[in-house]
């Protein structure tokens, strides 16, 4: 699809993702901006009012606590930032539920950790969820628990995990709201000649380079987290556009074809919802090395992986896990499901599969890794 078909399509979404920052909520010291949220809660209720679904994956909870507890600066340690999170999250549905009854509209918090979608049970709790609550016409209000996640049940930005909730619902666009209004190849706030990129197709690693660190002081993503979601939506089949989320109409204008701030287009096919988890939502539990042989049959045949192309396991892990695989320069190239544990694994790397019965006692399956559970990196 070309960015001309594609920009066209968008006045046919019908579900959409919009994620809008701390940046674009609160004011610095830290309190909401409540014109900055009435004009997000006003323009999503009539997009719902036109009949679309719309789910909303909102920041601004710590820095809304933050305003409420006096903190002049973004707390640094967990327990601060998770009490923060606490008195804001209240605060910020609170908000949220008010303003959007005022248009006739209900809404639901959702509030997601990584395990959440590293679980494959959870994951797909949690997408029956929302989908059953946009089926109500109901709005969910999607955050992540920062009241008792640690570091390792974080997504770690919202940027990430609203293109991880883009996957679950298989929405059909998602819109980031920011503070800039859009890529530029340099920090436009320091470099006076940074230039503006309308769209991209691909995303590179020179344009991986040019992304900062994070973007305010009270948020927790730059744009380097807005291309790392931007990978994540477009590899599902998903085009995302980065926007100025104090620009009126902002979502509006994205719909109506011009995108008024930098739209990334998709690859022409969507991934399956199990391949979307097993790409981006599952968390990996070690590692499989494969020969030059085996990464070209995965690769460019489609092939399942065998045994006979492993030469190499890392890590413990059990039948059902889901493990990097790398090609023989050590680059990780495909993500899988392993239909055997490590230990197995070991003793029959290298066989063919007519050796794995007399290898381990039994033979459940002749793949390492079934095509259909197994996912090629872009």
């Amino acid at each position: 699809m070309t960015s001309q078909e594609l920009i066209a399509a968008l006045s046919h979404v019908q579900r959409l993702v919009i994620k809008v920052g701390t940046s674009s909520l609160t004011h610095k010291s830290g309190k909401l901006n409540l014109a900055q949220v009435e004009r997000l809660v006003r323009e999503a209720a009539d997009l719902a009012n036109q009949g679309l679904q719309v789910v909303l994956v909102t920041s601004g909870a710590v820095g809304a606590g933050m305003g409420k507890l006096g903190f002049k600066q973004k707390p640094r340690t967990m327990p601060e930032k998770q009490a923060a999170a606490a008195v804001g999250q209240g605060l910020l549905m609170h908000m949220y539920e008010k303003m959007f009854a005022e248009y006739g509209h209900v809404v639901a918090q959702v509030l997601l950790t990584r395990d959440d979608l590293a679980d494959r049970r959870r994951f797909l709790n949690a997408r029956n969820t929302l989908l059953t609550l946009l089926g109500y016409g109901v709005i969910p209000i999607v955050n992540e628990n920062d009241t008792v996640a640690v570091d390792e049940m974080r997504v770690g930005d919202n940027d990430t995990l609203s293109a991880l909730v883009a996957g679950l619902v298989d929405a059909e666009l998602l819109v980031l709201l920011s503070d800039i209004d859009g890529l530029y190849t340099a920090d436009p706030r320091v470099d006076p000649g940074a230039r503006f990129i309308p769209v991209v197709h691909e995303i590179t690693h020179e344009l991986e380079g040019q992304a900062g660190g994070a973007g305010s002081s009270l948020g927790t993503g730059g744009m380097g987290t807005k291309l790392h979601a931007a990978r994540i939506a477009i590899s599902s089949g998903i085009p995302m556009v980065i926007a100025n989320g104090s620009r009126d109409g902002v979502v509006r204008q994205v719909l109506s074809g011009t995108p008024p701030g930098t739209l990334f287009i998709p690859r022409d096919n969507r991934m399956h919802i199990k391949k979307k988890w097993i790409a981006f939502g599952s968390a990996v539990q070690g590692s499989l090395h494969v020969d030059a042989g085996a990464a070209r049959a995965l690769v460019q045949d489609g092939k399942s992986l065998l045994p006979i192309g492993l030469t190499g396991v890392e890590g413990a892990f059990g039948p059902g896990s889901v493990v990097n695989v790398l090609d023989p320069a050590g680059e990780v190239f495909a993500r899988g499901i392993v239909n055997y544990g490590a230990e197995e694994l070991r003793r029959i790397q290298g066989h063919n599969s007519t050796e794995i019965a007399a290898l381990l006692g039994y033979k459940d399956y002749d793949e390492v890794i079934h095509r259909d559970n197994l996912v090629i990196s872009s």
